[in-house]
């Protein structure tokens, strides 16, 4: 029996549309991380770029639990002195509606030049329309 090693080229990798209405942020983030490794592949390779793309559409209607609309904090430095900026949940999603979920994502893929890669394979979209129509995505159900 000879093992299969697939590479990118060799690689089948299909379009999936995540509808993210009304759908917890983590669960849709998992959802999408996992489909762009090739984890649910049988093919799965953890050093190659073998998995598939993922459109996720109404990214600005995710849900979150609780009070995290209010409380829940996201943070970036400058790189200066004193640089470091915050926000909350509410006030992120109103200035760039597809970051929650964008940083989410990027935080459940592999750090270094791979993580790179693969997160370009993601597409965010606030609406529920997308150019990617003439690759046929398949919807996801979560």
């Amino acid at each position: 029996m000879k093992t299969v090693f697939v590479t990118p080229e060799t690689a089948e990798r299909s379009w999936y549309v995540i509808d993210a209405e009304g759908k917890p942020l983590g669960r849709v983030a998992a959802k999408a991380a996992l489909m762009v490794r090739g984890k649910h592949k049988p093919t799965y390779t953890p050093s190659q770029e073998t998995g598939d793309f993922v459109v996720i559409i109404n990214a600005d209607k995710v849900a979150v639990t609780g009070r995290k609309r209010q409380n829940k904090m996201y943070y970036h430095h400058t790189g200066f002195p004193g640089g470091l900026k915050s926000a909350t949940f509410r006030q992120l999603i109103e200035r760039h509606p597809t970051e929650p979920l964008e940083l989410a994502v990027h935080g459940m893929l592999p750090k270094g030049p791979l993580g790179r890669k693969l997160m370009k394979n993601v597409k965010f979209y606030v609406g529920p329309n997308h150019p990617h129509a003439a690759q046929r995505p398949t919807s996801i159900e979560l």
